[in-house]
């Protein structure tokens, strides 16, 4: 990951909260066809020094029957949000300013594991669905269904494991401008919308 000096995120606490706010990661592996990715949930476990990431893909998706060279990647982005200059006060001051973009985002690597032990992946499916269903009113639970059904779904999808052994985080966020600039783009960005804009407005740092 290329992580310029102001932006990068080494805090484990701060990477691993990324994480599992943002839910969705891409899983990248590298094979002898070439790069392939697949979007997935994936739940962080406090397993090992830097956790392990645990997902499923379908049986059918070809990226699992590949021979993976190297560590597999998953990318995982938070909130995002356009800036544009003219929130900022060095706009008026002297207009030597460009558009840019504020996002958080973490690579996660490690070797990855495929399973299709089905006890392994009923316990995976579990624990996505009670990450997902924990803050709802009324929470739908895997044992709601039949088990029966259950399991034929789980015949057509195959785990992921994936112990991490390293970890890059960046949480770009207008570090680099004058407090005068960076309380233009909060004022800008929680004006608008979008969700992830007022996300990012929340996040920038106040004052000197």
């Amino acid at each position: 990951m290329y992580r310029a000096k102001a932006f990068g995120e080494d805090d484990p606490a701060v990477l691993r909260q990324i994480m599992r706010d943002a839910r969705l990661a891409t899983l990248v592996t590298a094979t002898p066809d070439g790069l392939v990715a697949t979007a997935l949930p994936m739940c962080l476990a406090d397993e090992g020094p830097h956790g392990v990431l645990y997902g499923h893909v379908a049986k059918a998706n070809a990226q699992w029957t590949l021979p993976v060279t190297g560590d597999a990647l998953a990318i995982f982005t938070g909130p995002n949000a356009y800036v544009t200059p003219s929130w900022y006060a060095a706009k008026q001051a002297h207009g030597k300013v460009v558009p840019t973009w504020n996002y958080l985002a973490v690579h996660a690597y490690g070797p990855v594991e495929f399973f299709a032990d089905e006890d392994r992946l009923y316990q995976v499916v579990t624990t996505l669905t009670n990450q997902h269903e924990g803050s709802r009113p009324e929470p739908w639970a895997v044992t709601d269904a039949p088990d029966d059904f259950i399991r034929a779904l789980l015949r057509a999808i195959v785990g992921v494991r994936l112990p991490l052994t390293r970890i890059e985080g960046t949480r770009k966020l207008s570090q680099n401008r004058p407090a005068a600039d960076r309380a233009g783009v909060i004022a800008g960005l929680s004006q608008s919308d979008r969700d992830d804009d007022r996300a990012i407005a929340a996040l920038i740092p106040k004052g000197d």
